[in-house]
């Protein structure tokens, strides 16, 4: 090899630019991209011929094609290969201003492509433009989340639809994305949602849907101008693909009906919606920031005459003549959970004549828990029950006014009802104490706020006797434990963190003895 330090030019190919150009204009890539892959196939060649141990690099002139092959060896105080590498005293009585760190570079002669080498090369070329290609599609896709496009189907493969996009991008349309009972030919054009796009090793995935609730709300925004331009909202939508859908909207503008603009002059508007998704049947639903208004919207064609809101459950009890039962529940429970998942309410249905039985359960059960806490007779317990009375705690701690305020009782009777609904609480928080004690339940764990006597019987009997076995829990667990109705996760999370601080206490005790 030669040590002179500059390259030379070792061969001329003028035809590589014009390549070079015809390549990036048919894939769409940078021309810059296509030169650099030529240059690591000359690259390739290069120390195939020459060892695969020397660092050598090629250079493809911009301007005129020109080719520049050379051996690069790097400057070094102290040799470790001495393929790749060159000490600073040898560097030194080759080029008097060498300096460690820079490179020598040896020019190499032309080389003579012979077929094995011209084959590594265009792989070498055609991986690197299909790298480019890839990147520069997930580039164009992966912010085009949440559009619709159309393609043309190109084959079906086990019940999965691909579909050309053009550009030389590629969808897929799974089996569980597809519309039930929807058939596809290769050459039909098609109209899905891009839902996904990810970038693997076989290049990027575009997950394309057509039974995703928001491809019918993109739908509804090409098909109504008033949804596209902003008056009208699309608050929610729930879709049971290929059968049924729902879907909730608001208008900015009083003057304008959302419903009807969505419907359209004699249903066209939506009726174009419904013949792209195959005949599915649409709700059209006003949306309202009151929930009992909006369940009962979502719940139509259903009439509802009475709901019972819990919202720390997000629950909602929905009670429907009883000949609206089955409209109301709808085929095999669709209509009401689409309105539960248009909503995000879990809704209970109940028949007039089964709210009227429950009612009377209840009604006779807290009656009897007066009769028996109290020791009263059955007409004051049925009155306590009749003013809201549900606990004993609440006729524990209710204000005298408010109990001598019920008919029937006067200043003696309210005191004489609390004091007995005291008396019996301490009585049963003495007996659930001595129900913990047995169980083992220490008293590190009873003073921690937030614990009743009900709640440290619970622990006891699932064997959370200390604080560390309080400490070890989640706040999940502790809540299964105690019951979803009676423990928030807040609180939960509050007990753990105060079971937990005895850890702190021990780790700042052990650094103060540490630093002593």
């Amino acid at each position: 090899m030669s040590d002179n330090i500059e390259t030379s030019v070792i061969n001329a190919h003028p035809e590589l630019l014009l390549v070079a150009d015809t390549v990036a204009r048919e894939k769409s890539i940078e021309r810059e991209v296509v030169l650099e892959a030529m240059e690591q196939a000359i690259q390739k060649a290069g120390r195939s011929k020459y060892g695969q141990e020397h660092d050598i690099r090629a250079e493809i002139d911009r301007k005129s094609g020109e080719i520049k092959l050379a051996r690069y060896i790097e400057i070094v105080e102290e040799v470790e290969n001495e393929i790749t590498e060159i000490s600073f005293i040898k560097a030194q009585a080759k080029r008097v201003d060498a300096k460690v760190g820079e490179f020598l570079i040896d020019t190499l002669p032309p080389i003579d492509f012979g077929r094995i080498a011209a084959q590594t090369a265009k792989q070498v070329i055609v991986q690197k433009v299909r790298e480019a290609e890839r990147k520069r599609q997930f580039a164009e896709f992966k912010d085009r989340i949440g559009e619709i496009v159309n393609g043309v189907v190109k084959r079906v493969e086990f019940g999965n639809v691909i579909v050309d996009l053009g550009g030389r991008a590629e969808g897929i349309i799974r089996r569980d994305e597809c519309i039930p009972r929807e058939h596809f030919n290769n050459g039909d054009r098609v109209r899905s949602y891009i839902f996904d796009v990810r970038e693997e090793l076989r290049g990027p995935q575009i997950f394309l849907s057509r039974s995703h609730p928001q491809f019918m709300a993109k739908l509804f925004t090409q098909e109504v101008p008033e949804i596209y331009d902003g008056v009208i909202e699309i608050r929610s939508v729930s879709r049971d693909s290929g059968s049924r859908a729902k879907i909730a909207v608001i208008s900015n503008d009083t003057t304008i009906d959302p419903v009807g603009a969505c419907v359209g002059m004699r249903g066209s508007r939506v009726q174009s919606v419904v013949a792209e998704l195959q005949g599915e049947k649409i709700d059209i639903i006003s949306w309202s920031d009151e929930p009992a208004t909006f369940i009962v919207n979502a719940l139509a064609p259903a009439e509802v005459t009475k709901v019972v809101l819990d919202e720390e459950q997000n629950r909602i009890e929905v009670v429907v003549p009883d000949e609206q039962l089955s409209l109301a529940i709808g085929r095999r429970g669709q209509n009401v959970r689409l309105a539960s998942q248009l909503t995000n309410w879990d809704i209970d249905i109940l028949t007039e004549a089964e709210e009227s039985d429950r009612r009377g359960e209840e009604f006779k059960s807290r009656s009897q828990l007066f009769i028996d806490g109290l020791d009263v007779d059955e007409v004051i317990a049925q009155l306590l029950v009749t003013e809201g009375f549900s606990t004993i705690e609440e006729a524990a701690f209710v204000p005298i006014e408010e109990l001598s305020a019920i008919e029937g009782f006067d200043e003696d009777v309210a005191a004489e009802l609390r004091d007995r609904a005291r008396q019996h609480l301490e009585q049963r928080e003495t007996e659930l104490s001595d129900i913990r004690k047995k169980a083992g339940v220490s008293d590190e764990i009873a003073e921690i706020d937030g614990l009743n006597g009900e709640m440290l019987v619970a622990l006891g009997e699932n064997e959370i006797k200390t604080l560390d076995d309080l400490a070890d829990l989640a706040n999940d667990e502790l809540i299964d434990i105690i019951g979803k109705s009676n423990l928030s996760e807040d609180v939960a999370d509050k007990i753990i963190m105060l079971a937990r601080a005895h850890w702190f206490e021990d780790e700042e005790t052990e650094g103060d003895k540490k630093e002593n």
